[in-house]
């Protein structure tokens, strides 16, 4: 794997220099573009809005509009704005994890230590997962500064983007019911119907299966096989009535289980 930054953790007073990984990777099918009459692969080019011509990446520059102008900003001028955050992912306090709300999470990645810092690393680590706190801290990567949890996974220590609250919508943007509508045997049979779907979480039991079924379609087709599109059953009762449904619900998962 290639490191998308480099720089160190701050942790005190103690510097860990560490490499910055991507912990994911897309399990959806790379499908390109093309003209529907030769098929052929449609591209995207960088064109100058003014005289309609191809610019080349090597003359292409970043700039904020100021007064109906332009000011360029450079490589330089965005590690100037703060050289720290530029380098160094500051924890500035430690909390429990689960006072963050998943609403808040984006994107993880693996930090590797580099030999200088293995022991400040690995102390790190340890000091995590006794105390069952993370990190909160602070960066800046590709000319945007990030917010993030450091936390222990394994024997690697795990760096979680967070969303700062003001990219959060407001939740009073939209339209919910309130709790007054819900009888009583309603919730009695939602609650029973929660606890016979309960179970203990294990994500290697979830799989990416549309991948795996538009996949097969595709090298059906290609092999000049017909594919239909399957009737879609419908499972549910056909009753409006919620009571109705939950209890249908119910009595599916029985015949299900015997």
């Amino acid at each position: 794997m290639k490191a998308i930054w480099t720089g160190a953790i701050g942790f005190g007073l103690v510097n860990i220099p560490v490499r910055l990984f991507s912990a994911t990777k897309v399990s959806e099918l790379n499908l390109d573009m093309l003209d529907k009459k030769d098929h052929a692969r449609i591209r995207y080019k960088r064109v100058n809005e003014s005289t309609g011509r191809e610019v080349d990446w090597n003359n292409i520059v970043k700039g904020y509009e100021v007064n109906g102008k332009y000011v360029v900003v450079t490589d330089e001028d965005f590690a100037k704005a703060s050289p720290e955050k530029s380098k160094i992912i500051e924890i500035t306090e430690f909390v429990d994890e689960g006072e963050i709300d998943s609403i808040f999470y984006e994107t993880p990645y693996f930090l590797e230590p580099q030999k200088s810092g293995e022991k400040a690393y690995a102390l790190l680590r340890e000091a995590l997962k006794k105390s069952g706190k993370v990190g909160v801290g602070n960066y800046v990567m590709r000319s945007k500064e990030a917010l993030c949890i450091l936390k222990p996974l394994d024997q690697a220590i795990i760096l979680n983007k967070i969303r700062f609250a003001e990219e959060i919508r407001d939740i009073n943007e939209i339209n919910v019911p309130g709790k007054s509508a819900i009888k009583p045997a309603e919730m009695q049979m939602a609650q029973a119907l929660i606890s016979q779907l309960s179970g203990k979480f294990d994500i290697a039991k979830y799989r990416d299966n549309y991948t795996d079924a538009l996949l097969k379609l595709i090298r059906a087709k290609a092999k000049g096989k017909k594919t239909e599109i399957p009737q879609m059953r419908v499972v549910h009762n056909k009753s409006k009535d919620l009571m109705s449904q939950l209890k249908a619900s119910l009595n599916t998962r029985k015949k299900k289980a015997s």
